[in-house]
């Protein structure tokens, strides 16, 4: 896999500003998760999902439509925006679902074990082992999962369990975007990222959540932050960013995010992990790290790592 530091025809400076908008990305996401929390409390989540990504649909429009003059109309554009759109409904909807049952610390870590899944699912799409870093990455964060999520009878939280779904959506994600993003106008591709989690979410309410209860001012205000601010900024800023730098790259930056989320949680409900959670968070992040650093630590005091020969694949 290619790391950002090797990656061909790529800028130093244009990769300093893209991991510069990416961090700026995972401030926001980390942000969010008490904001999202205390929202679908008392809100349904698939119609808070639509009303959020409605609005981030309408603040990309003026963008996306001038980036669109003059321009032929692109199915495979169509296809692949939407193809990233459902990954994201699907990692945005069980993460949505499962922060009504866990904690915003706990979700942002379990959230961020995409981070170590992007390697694992990079090396399966080029039909090659994992690198053994993303091996001892995958292992301390499944270690640490289980001191995050596992209860005293050793089951699992449903809501740890909905937020691990949305770990592996995600991952889906940024593979999609690292594939599609290189050729593909930014801005008309985020749009019709968002516009197909908005219209997947307003037919999931419409069929499960109807009649809706009113709406108040805490769940307006969340609807717009997030709309506007980590749903249209953000993914428009990834799929831009995505171009200068690696998939691998960019899930290292996203690492950070359940930091981010811890500290937001923190600073503005006053949560506080047990310390047996916050080992478990410890070993995911170590893992991550471990995952996305392991192989250039190694390169770097004179180890070489030669990843398995693609195997051929039986002529049928």
């Amino acid at each position: 896999m290619t790391t950002a530091s090797t990656a061909p025809h790529v800028p130093l400076r244009r990769q300093m500003w893209a991991d510069l908008a990416l961090l700026a990305v995972v401030t926001v996401w980390g942000m969010t998760f008490v904001m999202v929390k205390e929202a679908v409390t008392s809100f349904p989540v698939f119609a808070f999902l639509a009303a959020r990504f409605s609005v981030a649909a309408v603040a990309l429009l003026p963008i996306a439509w001038r980036e669109a003059l003059g321009c032929r109309f692109d199915r495979r554009l169509l296809w692949q925006g939407a193809l990233m759109g459902v990954a994201l409904f699907a990692g945005y909807g069980l993460q949505t679902m499962g922060l009504r049952y866990t904690t915003p610390a706990k979700a942002g870590f379990i959230t961020g074990i995409s981070v170590v899944l992007v390697p694992l699912g990079s090396a399966w799409f080029l039909r090659r082992p994992p690198s053994h870093a993303a091996t001892v990455g995958v292992f301390l964060a499944t270690v640490g999962l289980a001191l995050l999520s596992l209860n005293e009878d050793l089951a699992v939280g449903l809501g740890d369990l909905l937020v691990l779904g949305c770990a592996v959506s995600f991952a889906v994600q940024i593979i999609l975007t690292a594939a599609f993003a290189p050729g593909q106008p930014a801005v008309r591709l985020a749009m019709v990222q968002i516009a197909t989690v908005a219209l997947l979410s307003g037919v999931t309410s419409l069929l499960w959540e109807f009649p809706l209860p009113a709406i108040n001012g805490q769940v307006i205000f969340a609807v717009v932050f997030t709309g506007v601010l980590a749903t249209s900024f953000a993914f428009a800023t990834q799929t831009v960013a995505q171009r200068f730098t690696s998939p691998t790259h960019t899930a290292l930056i996203f690492s950070l995010e359940p930091v981010f989320a811890a500290a937001f949680s923190y600073l503005l409900i006053g949560e506080r992990l047990t310390g047996r959670a916050l080992l478990g968070c410890a070993f995911i992040l170590f893992g991550m790290l471990t995952a996305e650093l392991g192989d250039l630590a190694w390169r770097s005091i004179g180890g070489k790592y030669q990843p398995a020969r693609r195997r051929r694949e039986p002529i049928s």
